[in-house]
C-alpha cells in the first residue's frame, strides 16, 4: 500500500438495524468531503449492501467478485459525489454473508493491494453481532456506535458493545444518537446508554453529538442523495457538519506503516487469532 498520508479509519455499526447507520456513514462521509477529505466508505454489511443504492451508483464489480478472483479491489471502487469513493458490498448475496474466517483474511488482504489516496475510510457495518461486525470493529482506529432513543437500540447496543469490551477487549467507543427531537434529546439517549454501561462495564464513551430527525433526511433518500448535498442548510446537514468537525480532530496513533496497513494487519491478525482457536 502507498499511502502518503495516514489514514483515519473508523467503523460505523449499531446493535441493531433501523437506527439509521448507513445514512449516518453516507453522510459524515459527505460532510468530510466538503472539508477537502479523500474518504472511502467500505460497504461491510456483505450481504446486503446497499451504500451504492442510497447514491443511485450502479457499480457492475463488487466484494464478491474480488473474493472469487475475478477482480482487484482497485477496480471495483466508484466514484460517488465530491471527494467520495464507494467499495460496494454485494446485495443479496447470501454467501458473502456467510464468509469464514479465512475468506474474510482473503478478502482483507485485498486492502493491500488497493492503491487509491485516502484520508478517510469509514466502514459501514452490518447490524448486529455477527464475525464481521466484530472484525471491522477490532480492526479500526475507532468505533462508532448510532442509536436511537428505542429500547431494543439502546440495548442491541449495549450487547455489542460488551461483547467487544469483555471478549476482545475494546475500550474506547464513539456513541452518536440519530433521529432525535433536540440537542437536549440526544444528551438524555447517551445517558440512558451511558448509565447502563457505566454500572457493568469498564470503558470509555464519548458522546459525539446527534442527528435530528429532519424530514429532509427522507426526501434525499428519495432522490438517492446524500442530505449534505441535496439541503445543505438543513438541521441534519449541519449536524452532520459539525460531527465531521469533531471527527476531524480526533487524534491519529503515530506508526510509520501507514494506518490503511495497519487495519488490514489488524484485520488479519484477528482472524487469524480467531482459525487458532477453533483448531
Amino acid at each position: 500500500m502507498s499511502q502518503p498520508n495516514p489514514v483515519r479509519v473508523i467503523t460505523v455499526t449499531s446493535g441493531k438495524g433501523g437506527v439509521g447507520k448507513t445514512n449516518v456513514s453516507l453522510n459524515l462521509a459527505m460532510a468530510l468531503s466538503a472539508m477537502e477529505k479523500d474518504v472511502t466508505i467500505l460497504d461491510a454489511d456483505l450481504g446486503l449492501g446497499n451504500i451504492d443504492v442510497l447514491l443511485g451508483l450502479h457499480p457492475r464489480y463488487n466484494l464478491s467478485h474480488v473474493l472469487r478472483g475475478e477482480c482487484e479491489l482497485d477496480e471495483i471502487l466508484v466514484q460517488g459525489p465530491g471527494r467520495l469513493s464507494v467499495i460496494p458490498a454485494s446485495s443479496g448475496v447470501q454467501e458473502m454473508a456467510e464468509l469464514n474466517a479465512n475468506q474474510h483474511a482473503g478478502l482483507i488482504r485485498a486492502f493491500s493491494e488497493l492503491n487509491h489516496n485516502i484520508d478517510v475510510l469509514l466502514v459501514d457495518t452490518a447490524a448486529g453481532i455477527t464475525d464481521s461486525v466484530v472484525s471491522f470493529s477490532r480492526a479500526a482506529q475507532e468505533v462508532m456506535v448510532v442509536v436511537c432513543d428505542e429500547p431494543a437500540s439502546i440495548t442491541d447496543a449495549y450487547a455489542l458493545i460488551k461483547l467487544l469490551n469483555r471478549e476482545y477487549g475494546l475500550f474506547r467507543f464513539r456513541i452518536l444518537c440519530n433521529m432525535v427531537r433536540s440537542a437536549q434529546h440526544g444528551r438524555d439517549v447517551y445517558e440512558k446508554m451511558a448509565r447502563v454501561t457505566d454500572r457493568f462495564l469498564d470503558i470509555a464513551l464519548d458522546y459525539v453529538g446527534y442527528v435530528p430527525d429532519d424530514e429532509f433526511v427522507v426526501k434525499a433518500i428519495r432522490k438517492q442523495r446524500s442530505v449534505i448535498e441535496a439541503y445543505p442548510r438543513s438541521k441534519a446537514s449541519q449536524a452532520y457538519a459539525t460531527l465531521a468537525e469533531k471527527v476531524d480532530k480526533w487524534p491519529l496513533p503515530e506508526t510509520a506503516g501507514g494506518h490503511l496497513e495497519f487495519f488490514v494487519e489488524r484485520l488479519v491478525m484477528g482472524h487469524e487469532q480467531e482459525a487458532e482457536v477453533l483448531t
